[in-house]
């Protein structure tokens, strides 16, 4: 019983040890500032690139917003695909 519980015990130590050799997960230049997501996704500031939906302006929060909000509505949104 004892030896049981004594493995038990050395087990548990090595798993919690374990984890303290992790290590970070940060880029090698640590934190970036992002641009606001409405910004654009080209190379300079305010571009699209092939993936920029149509009809949506780079820079533009306002349509960016509605943008989303059609496509939460009605292309991700399982419950209205199905019935």
């Amino acid at each position: 019983m004892k030896r049981a519980l004594s493995t038990a015990l050395v087990i548990a130590a090595a798993l919690l040890l374990g984890a303290c050799g992790e290590k970070p997960q940060t880029n090698e230049h640590g934190v970036r500032l992002d641009a606001p997501p409405w910004t654009g996704t080209g190379a300079q500031p305010n571009t699209g690139t092939a993936f920029t939906a149509s009809g949506w302006q780079p820079g533009d929060r306002n349509s960016w917003e509605q943008h989303l909000k059609a496509r939460m509505q009605f292309s991700q949104n399982e419950y209205t695909r199905i019935n």
